[in-house]
């Protein structure tokens, strides 16, 4: 079973850094994500989401793989690239897995403008060592869905003051 967590913080470099100290806690296996996207608001309140993954290049570019050799059977290897990768990045460009969009948007709303907020969506974690990691790390806990007491520890680690 997968739980949210959303905290908000002061500026995108702080939301990026936890972000990356979550990254560095899953080489560890300490933590597994199953997404982590940085919603951005800028002055005049325009939200820009910082994924991990760019499904339309993704798409595009398997696309144009995938086309290239079809094209290859058919003797028009150029054409068959063209159309792969056009199709594979419109493919790409409607797909979307992990957090959903729209909602990490109206989520992001009640941020002030050049703050940002941090979207995990945890599958597993050693709750009291990624708690460590996290002491002191500052940021608001907007949602989360994880039981009261998890939920709670959380709040109390980002408001810590780190060791």
């Amino acid at each position: 079973m997968n739980d949210l967590l959303v905290i908000a913080f002061p500026s995108e470099a702080k939301a990026e850094a936890v972000r990356q100290k979550l990254f560095d806690m899953q080489k560890e296996y300490l933590i597994e994500m199953g997404d982590a996207v940085v919603a951005v608001k800028d002055a005049e309140g325009h939200i820009k989401l910082n994924q991990l993954f760019n499904t339309t290049a993704i798409g595009g570019v398997s696309g144009m793989f995938w086309g290239a050799l079809i094209g290859l059977i058919f003797m028009m290897p150029l054409a068959g690239a063209a159309l792969g990768a056009a199709s594979g990045a419109v493919s790409g460009a409607l797909t979307d897995f992990g957090i959903d969009d729209k909602f990490m948007k109206e989520a992001a709303e009640v941020i002030p403008p050049g703050g940002a907020a941090l979207f995990v969506l945890v599958r597993k974690m050693t709750t009291d060592k990624v708690l460590e990691g996290l002491k002191g790390a500052g940021g608001t806990v907007l949602r989360t869905s994880f039981e009261k007491s998890k939920d709670e520890a959380i709040r109390a680690a980002l408001s810590a003051h780190a060791s």
